[in-house]
């Protein structure tokens, strides 16, 4: 997110598209084969990038992970990501670069189930970042967050519910993880992060619901008793996710980042996938 808050970015790289219904329609044998740097701005000029594109466009060594004309590189201290994406459904160039600089790397994973089929890793929750994008009033710097998700079953199998969010304090960063397993238990994760990149668990103030989205999909995250979390700014609104920034109070801090709300009960239903069609396009070749 940009210092003045207007504008925001989210990158998310993916071997195994879970999104894509393509990757669902092909029985998910194959995740090499769908393959993806999903790109979503948000603010004036905002644009969408989700292409699933099939092994050809897939290159990776120790450093470096390209998807067809876009590629992330680390270096050791930066992650440099080169977007060369075509919008949903614009038709228009998204070309540009992001750098990420990780106050401080953890090594932290979160199994989210009990057998570790799915795995959260929050390598970098607190990181400076810096875009530059091909439109006006995109070359800005900001606050930023690096983490991944693994998973060896689909996210539906395993869950019904989750919601994520990731707030910076006065102290570095506090994010929340919670999940409702489709097996009926809960999970709920409360960390905090030091510039450093030290972890140690938290007390983490009740669950608490506030507005839902324009689809209608539930929302909550923590709050202190009393206080109640707020909506400031809208990024992604889809049948059954949505990004958006969010501020709370946390152990009486006031604070504002960025939640997720996941239903995959919604996700499971097959009406859903071809709308997914019409903005995750499908290029089995490579190509630009």
């Amino acid at each position: 997110m940009s210092d003045d808050g207007s504008r925001a970015i989210s990158i998310i790289a993916f071997i195994g598209s879970v999104f894509s219904p393509w990757y669902r329609w092909s029985g998910r044998k194959s995740p090499d084969n769908h393959v993806c740097i999903n790109v979503a701005t948000y603010g004036p000029g905002g644009r969408w990038t989700m292409t699933d594109r099939g092994r050809d466009a897939l290159r990776q060594t120790n450093d470096t992970f390209t998807v067809g004309p876009s590629h992330l590189h680390w270096d050791g201290t930066t992650l440099t990501v080169d977007i060369n994406e075509v919008s949903t459904p614009w038709c228009d160039r998204v070309k540009g670069t992001v750098k990420i600089h990780p106050h401080g790397l953890t090594d932290k994973e979160i199994p989210l189930t009990e057998d570790g089929s799915h795995v959260w890793r929050p390598f970098a929750p607190s990181s400076d970042i810096e875009v530059d994008m091909n439109r006006e009033g995109w070359t800005w710097s900001g606050h930023g967050y690096f983490d991944a998700n693994f998973g060896t079953r689909a996210l539906e199998a395993d869950f019904g519910y989750w919601t994520w969010g990731r707030y910076p304090t006065s102290a570095g960063t506090a994010s929340f993880y919670d999940v409702a397993r489709r097996d009926g238990s809960d999970l709920s994760v409360a960390l905090k992060f030091d510039e450093q990149g030290g972890v140690s668990t938290m007390e983490a103030p009740p669950k608490t619901r506030f507005s839902r989205s324009l689809w209608t999909v539930r929302r909550e995250t923590r709050a202190d008793p009393g206080t109640t979390p707020k909506h400031f700014k809208s990024m992604l609104d889809a049948p059954f996710y949505c990004r958006a920034g969010v501020e709370t109070t946390i152990h009486g801090e006031r604070v504002q980042g960025v939640h997720e709300a996941l239903d995959l009960n919604r996700f499971r239903g097959p009406w859903l996938m071809p709308m997914l069609a019409v903005r995750v396009p499908r290029r089995p070749k490579w190509d630009f």
